[in-house]
């Protein structure tokens, strides 16, 4: 039997959609590879990605301090920090972290795939969409005519359906994991509250963007790539603007950094790179987690600066200092504004490919669908099929760009005079989150956005010698 021959078509289907044994026609031998090679795509990287998480599996089996770690600390390390003695003391610890999240990985990832598959196989969204539109006719009315009314309960069916099956393993991954290891902090009732408010906004915000996305697809015309690059540049800024100041406090509580000697050094600092800092808070980070952070946000001369409570406890003030001055070095150096731009890039380009590939039905005949395709169908399946493999390597040179910022933005805080402190404070930084102390080289370059600790100190210490 010939590859071309095989049943390659979902098990549901859409009414009047090709003959799944009707090999002869040229559109079913489209949806046979179309479907076919989607399945393979995504069977290759989930078999690549496996592999590296072997290999990183297998570095967190590794029982004894690793040298090139050992070196490079103790030049870092003094008698009164004794930051040495604490990362060995903690390597075991760190490396049963690393284990049981891989554990979990290494059930959640082949469950995912598997889901993929399947539901590309059985014709999930096909069946999904047909009962969307049924239940928009039974209790709304809606009718072919509402295709954008239809998505919205399409959407929201399929969002459901996805909160439900992840539910399990981020239950497990919060309160067996990060618990195990001390991280966890929040309740049972405060994590489903936090998953009934995500599903709230993702209604109130989701629901218009997708509505206004759509009929700007269906009546932009020929270009109407154009006018959607637009809307979601337009869309993002504003998500950038909200979301730290009306969205983020719905969930964490923001108040204002006290009077204080580090305050004044924060604000001293901000003024020496002239960062026009407006606002410093304090969030409430261990109300879920000890894990620990700190971010910029704000446009213009109205910049904000946030410190989780965890941070304060976790490190020096003149650490703090330093881990800022990286921060704001990814500001001087213009790295938000190019990480802005290649976003808006990749979009344009996203949405140009498709306007090329959007009136091809043979393409959604593949995966079930009959006759006038749903806008929505078409993104899905585009960003699912032929963009999948560019975004996967878009997205690695990114992650590459993303670790040259770093170093970027390390060798600013070292400019400034504060390297010996951003060494000191990333180590605190990486004993208090357990962070690996074993990457795999392989593991790390395709999922790490920041370099691994070492090679951060190391870069860190050579521009110590250099200046000196």
């Amino acid at each position: 039997m010939s590859f071309a021959s095989l049943p390659w078509t979902p098990y549901y289907q859409q009414e009047g959609s090709a003959d799944a044994n009707d090999s002869a026609s040229s559109s079913s031998l489209m949806a046979q590879y179309a479907l076919a090679g989607t399945i393979l795509f995504t069977a290759i990287v989930y078999a690549w990605e496996s592999y590296l998480d072997t290999r990183q599996h297998a570095a967190y089996k590794i029982n004894q301090f690793p040298s090139l770690l050992e070196t490079t600390v103790s030049k870092i390390d003094n008698k009164e920090k004794k930051l040495l003695p604490q990362m060995k003391e903690k390597f075991s610890k760190a490396q049963l972290y690393g284990r049981d999240k891989m554990q979990l990985g290494r059930i959640a990832s082949p469950y995912d795939v598997t889901e993929s598959i399947a539901f590309l196989l059985l014709g999930f969204l096909p069946y999904m969409w047909d009962r969307a539109a049924a239940i928009g006719n039974q209790y709304f009315g809606y009718t072919a005519e509402d295709e954008i009314k239809i998505t919205l309960i399409f959407l929201g069916l399929v969002t459901l359906i996805g909160t439900i099956t992840k539910l399990p393993f981020e239950l497990y991954s919060t309160f067996q994991v990060e618990r195990k290891h001390g991280f966890n902090k929040q309740t049972l009732s405060l994590f489903f509250t936090d998953q009934i408010k995500s599903l709230v906004l993702t209604a109130l915000i989701g629901g218009p963007f997708v509505a206004l996305l759509l009929t700007i697809i269906q009546k932009g015309g020929e270009y109407f790539y154009l006018y959607v690059w637009a809307f979601v540049c337009v869309f993002s800024l504003f998500m950038m603007t909200i979301v730290p100041v009306v969205i983020m406090p719905l969930f964490n509580k923001y108040e204002p950094l006290p009077d204080g000697d580090l305050k004044d050094q924060i604000y001293a600092l901000a003024k020496r790179l002239n960062y026009p800092l407006t606002k410093l808070f304090v969030m409430d980070g261990s109300k879920r987690s000890s894990h620990s952070n700190a971010f910029m946000f704000g446009f213009g001369n109205n910049k904000r600066i946030v410190l989780f409570d965890t941070l304060l406890t976790q490190v020096e003030q003149d650490e703090i200092l330093a881990i800022l001055g990286h921060e704001l070095g990814h500001w001087k150096l213009g790295h938000t504004v190019s990480n802005l731009v290649i976003t808006q890039l990749y979009v344009g380009a996203a949405f140009f490919v498709f306007s090329q590939t959007y009136g091809n039905t043979e393409l959604y005949q593949a995966f079930g669908f009959h006759g006038k395709v749903p806008t929505i169908i078409a993104l899905l399946l585009f960003f699912q099929t032929l963009w999948a493999p560019v975004d996967k390597v878009l997205s690695f040179l990114l992650t590459l760009f993303s670790r040259h910022n770093e170093f970027g933005a390390d060798k600013f805080g070292a400019d400034l005079g504060m390297a010996s402190q951003l060494q000191t404070g990333l180590i605190k930084i990486h004993l208090e989150n357990l962070g690996a102390m074993t990457p795999d080289p392989w593991y790390s370059t395709y999922h790490y956005s920041h370099p691994p600790l070492v090679e951060r100190l190391s870069a860190l210490t050579n521009l110590v010698k250099k200046s000196t």
